[in-house]
């Protein structure tokens, strides 16, 4: 276990340092100077240098990613904001919890729609609840979430006023009407619908496969044999095996998924990561693109860790090797 767990984390590192410093070489590759966004439209070559100096742009590339490295590694900082001169630590932290909230509620819904139909679909193929389920799936899949998300701002916050089409309410620090977990939930349903709909089409799909290869196992024709109930066998034998692919496509998904959420976030106006890194790289703001690219990473790594461990726990058979 300490021999997996050592290698893992020395794969996450040099993962940590490939990805950012693709995102320094990129950010140097793109013909913009963030000195002059700066300076503004007006901008003097004499405006330009100093700010050029004052950002330590005019230092090499390897110079500025071990300054970068040794701020985040030493001091546990991300730097400050180019245009706005905000400790991106706090503005990093400030978002992730708005897209947390959004994906992983999305998650938890996608999961509970998709789970109980992909299994039912499967019991019983080419039934009208099997054929049902595909045309919805084909839909989910091909329709994009900005399109989905206008549709249910229009139909079921304009038109029907169930639920509110923006704002965001603090979980933890309700301000003013706006906060604690009813009106938190109340304002992110209508975006964890619109998030979930391509994941639910997409593992109602991968589920009803999986179930259906199960059923055919050897294992599962000699459970039956031996008198064992439907229950019992769908129970023990085909869900816990037919979820093993499932647990491991999730924690990856979870970890793209944050940045999937910006389409979500910017129909409904939800103040998240996907927000301020759009707002990021349009300003060509090095540190807060770093920042967000920096979370996102570390978000899939300690998801990738933590699924290849439920893996094991849901299979015995399975050892971390």
């Amino acid at each position: 276990m300490l021999r997996y767990f050592i290698r893992r984390l020395l794969w996450a590192c040099v993962l940590f340092v490939a990805v950012t410093l693709v995102t320094f070489v990129i950010f140097f590759v793109i013909p913009a100077d963030p000195a002059r966004q700066v300076c503004g439209q007006r901008a003097t070559a004499d405006c330009i240098q100093r700010a050029r100096h004052f950002l330590g742009l005019d230092q090499p590339l390897i110079v500025q990613y071990g300054r970068f490295l040794d701020r985040l590694v030493v001091h546990q900082s991300l730097g400050r904001s180019f245009t706005i001169r905000q400790d991106v630590t706090q503005e990093v932290m400030r978002a992730a919890p708005v897209t947390a909230s959004l994906v992983f509620g999305g998650a938890v819904l996608w999961l509970l729609i998709s789970i109980p139909i992909g299994i039912l679909s499967a019991l019983r193929p080419r039934s009208l609840l099997d054929r049902l389920t595909m045309v919805a799936v084909l839909v989910g899949i091909s329709a994009h979430p900005v399109w989905i998300g206008l549709l249910g701002a229009y139909f079921i916050g304009f038109k029907l006023h169930l639920v509110p089409i923006t704002g965001y309410c603090d979980f933890f620090s309700p301000s003013g009407d706006c906060g604690g977990p009813t009106q938190w939930a109340y304002h992110l349903l209508l975006p964890w619908c619109t998030f979930s709909v391509l994941y639910a089409a997409t593992y109602v799909r991968m589920i009803r496969a999986y179930t259906m290869e199960t059923l055919n196992e050897d294992y599962v024709r000699t459970a039956r044999a031996k008198g064992a109930s439907g229950a019992r066998v769908l129970r023990a034998h085909v869900i816990r095996n037919a979820m093993l692919p499932v647990v491991t496509i999730l924690g990856m998904d979870l970890g793209l998924a944050l940045g999937g959420a910006f389409f979500t976030e910017s129909v409904y106006g939800l103040p998240g990561l996907g927000r301020l890194a759009v707002g990021a790289i349009d300003n060509f703001d090095l540190p807060t693109t770093q920042g967000v690219v920096v979370f996102a990473t570390l978000c899939i790594l300690v998801f990738s860790l933590v699924v290849d461990t439920l893996y094991a726990w849901i299979d015995p058979r399975i050892r971390l090797t």
